[in-house]
C-alpha cells in the first residue's frame, strides 16, 4: 500500500506542486503571473493513478490561492474537470474558467 500521507510541496522555484509517494513524483505545473495562478499540466505516474493524487495536487493549488488571494485559471483539462466535479472545493476561491 502506498504512503498517501506525504505532504504536497509547493516548489515555487520550479513552478509546480509536487507529491512524492514511494519514489514516484506527481506534479501540477503552474504559472503565477500577478494574481493569477494558471494550472497548466497535471502529471501522475501510472503507479499512483486512481488514488486521489491529482485531486490532492489541485486542492493544494486551491489552498495557495485562498491563502495568497489568487485567481485560479484551470487550463489543464484534469484540473478543470476535477474542480467542476468538486464544487465544494472550487467555491473556496476565485476561478476564471478558460473558454
Amino acid at each position: 500500500m502506498p504512503d498517501t500521507g506525504s505532504p504536497v510541496v509547493d516548489n515555487q522555484a520550479e513552478g509546480r506542486f509536487e507529491l512524492e509517494i514511494d519514489g514516484h513524483l506527481a506534479q501540477l505545473v503552474y504559472d503565477l503571473e500577478g494574481d493569477r495562478l494558471t494550472l497548466i499540466h497535471t502529471e501522475v505516474p501510472k503507479d499512483l493513478e486512481g488514488q486521489g493524487v491529482g485531486g490532492r495536487l489541485v486542492s493544494a493549488a486551491v489552498e495557495r490561492s485562498v491563502r495568497d488571494r489568487l485567481t485560479i485559471v484551470p487550463v489543464c483539462p484534469f484540473a478543470r474537470g476535477w474542480l467542476q466535479r468538486h464544487p465544494e472545493v472550487a467555491e473556496r476561491t476565485q476561478i476564471t474558467w478558460p473558454s
